[in-house]
């Protein structure tokens, strides 16, 4: 693999990087049987999984799925070899049509859903984080089956302690969209278990980007002079290449019945810390608000660690990428991730 750059001089060469696949997705990619579909292609981490899977294993057919009401999402996928296909996941019959086993397709990556504006759409955020992996878990029971939920579906946990591990009971909070989180790795677990459907539930926190993420708005608001809410005052964050990669590499580390595993970094992250760390970075002194909770959003991923190892960007090399991203002005994707919210409503 080629070494970390010290900077991004563009999205391009940032988007490169985030793609590149290591020789254990390569290895893991050619162990499994069968093309790849990707079901949400067109989110944050979407299109670069789908070209991170077609790099990794070029002689498979990787298919991403989304509405694309973003011409440009899709030219970009089509561009990299990745075949598009443009349905409305809310509808059965569509899904229905989409290729399955008799295809070649023996692979689903599942990363559609619903979360900002949950609150105010209760009834979408259900059928989409509910009805729609129904619908999936149903039409490809023949396929392994790895699904993208959230460390949401935990109860806060202890900041000094590991974190939440899989053991611990999908009990959030509150919030439509977290207690949906849990119905939809309950329709997936379902599936499996009435199918026999190889799968796995990744329990995911925070994968970043130069251009969204925990670090990206820790960094802006240090950087604009904003008051940073700590009251979540620690969060758990691991590069999007890394989370991208673990996910593809479980299509080779499916169970029967699917089960959840963690995935994030190592490490956990106080706010406050990292607002110093920017704040140094940037000659300028955070403006900090509230007061940190004695719990956060916190998860353990020594099960995912002991599959594939520590993440290969550390914390310290994120911190650096964005600070250098946000002082040079680097675009953002104008997504802000409302880390600070306790109470659910997103």
């Amino acid at each position: 693999m080629n070494p970390l750059p010290q900077r991004f001089e563009s999205v391009e060469a940032l988007e490169d990087c985030m793609t590149e696949p290591t020789p254990g997705l390569v290895a893991d990619l050619g162990a499994v049987d069968g093309d790849i579909m990707v079901i949400g292609v067109g989110g944050k981490m979407g299109p670069t999984l789908a070209r991170m899977a077609k790099r990794a294993a070029p002689g498979k057919r990787v298919i991403g799925v989304a509405r694309f009401s973003n011409p440009e999402a899709r030219a970009s996928l089509e561009a990299h070899g990745v075949e598009c296909i443009a349905c409305d996941l809310l509808d059965r019959n569509a899904v229905l049509r989409l290729p399955n086993v008799a295809d070649g397709v023996r692979n689903v990556v599942f990363m559609a859903g619903h979360k900002f504006g949950a609150a105010d759409n209760a009834s979408l955020t259900w059928m989409m984080n509910v009805g729609v992996p129904a619908i999936v878990a149903d039409i490809f029971r023949e396929t392994r089956i790895v699904s993208f939920s959230t460390a949401c579906v935990y109860p806060f946990v202890p900041v000094d302690g590991p974190g939440a591990d899989e053991g611990t009971p999908a009990t959030p909070p509150a919030g439509d969209y977290a207690n949906s989180c849990v119905g939809r790795e309950r329709m997936f677990e379902y599936g499996s278990r009435a199918w026999g459907t190889p799968g796995r539930m990744v329990r995911l926190s925070y994968a970043i980007d130069m251009r969204y993420g925990v670090l990206h708005d820790v960094a802006r608001a240090v950087f604009e002079g904003r008051p940073l809410d700590l009251t979540m005052g620690h969060a758990d964050v691991i590069w999007q290449g890394d989370a991208n990669e673990q996910a593809l590499r479980l299509l080779a580390h499916c169970t029967a019945p699917a089960t959840p595993i963690n995935v994030t970094g190592p490490e956990h992250t106080s706010v406050r810390w990292l607002a110093a760390e920017f704040g140094r970075r940037f000659g300028k002194t955070p403006q900090l608000s509230w007061q940190e909770a004695p719990t956060a959003w916190l998860i353990d991923t020594r099960q995912a660690q002991a599959l594939f190892g520590r993440p290969r960007v550390p914390l310290a090399t994120m911190i650096d990428w964005v600070a250098d991203w946000v002082a040079r002005g680097g675009p953002s994707l104008g997504k802000p991730t409302h880390f600070s919210t306790r109470d659910g409503k997103y």
